[in-house]
């Protein structure tokens, strides 16, 4: 467009229509990098929960295995079933419930057991594990933290010959020929974060008893 003078006139600043676009644009630039940020939110706490109800399960795992690893302790069983006659461990019986197991292991050398202080076990109670200690069932995992979902024991059993213990040793399968059962268990946790059920984690563990139980508690 030519002015009167035969020169070219300057256009100044931005038509409605560039304004608007650039205004689009930038909201759209905007937007995404919101959305951006807000998915970096939303994972870091997921991420956070995920550890938190990991670590939960993990602990209570572990102490399970731990204090499950010496059932049955009697601190006479060996000189017990290779000697008659023979005196029964009162350690001996560990009961596995669907939730639950109950054990036993000595505290001191009495030979009695002492349900009060040597009764032990875990369960799960109303999405909590709780554990028996000095009679009383006391809380491990909180709600605050995990909601535990499942949680069992499954015992497997292993005989492994022991007559070549006794005074006069015997063949393995003769009858009343001892044996000791090496014990196994497998234990399964599973929970998930108390707010978002979306975030599920399983601690699986298998735990060996150190105290082989012997079948049958003497020699023939």
């Amino acid at each position: 467009m030519l002015n009167k003078g035969g020169t070219r006139g300057r256009q100044s600043g931005l038509s409605l229509v560039e304004l608007l676009v650039g205004a689009a644009i930038g909201l759209f630039l905007v937007g995404g990098a919101t959305k951006l940020f807000i998915d970096t939110l939303d994972d870091s706490r997921r991420l956070i929960i995920e550890t938190r109800v990991n670590q939960d399960l993990r602990a209570a795992s572990d102490l399970v295995a731990r204090d499950l690893r010496r059932a049955g302790y009697w601190p006479n069983a060996l000189q017990a079933a290779v000697q008659p006659p023979g005196v029964l461990n009162p350690y001996s019986t560990t009961s596995v419930a669907p939730g639950e197991v109950l054990y036993a292991y000595a505290r001191d050398g009495d030979n009695a057991l002492n349900a009060a202080t040597e009764q032990f076990g875990f369960q799960l109670d109303g999405n909590v594990i709780r554990v028996l200690n000095g009679g009383t069932w006391q809380q491990v995992t909180d709600l605050q933290s995990v909601v535990v979902t499942q949680f069992s024991i499954s015992p497997i059993t292993r005989l492994e010959p022991a007559g070549h213990l006794c005074p006069t040793p015997c063949a393995a399968g003769t009858a009343g020929c001892p044996a000791v059962a090496v014990r196994r268990y497998d234990i399964v946790m599973t929970g998930h974060a108390p707010n978002d059920t979306r975030v599920v984690r399983q601690i699986s563990e298998s735990v060996r008893l150190r105290n082989d139980e012997v079948q049958p508690a003497s020699c023939p």
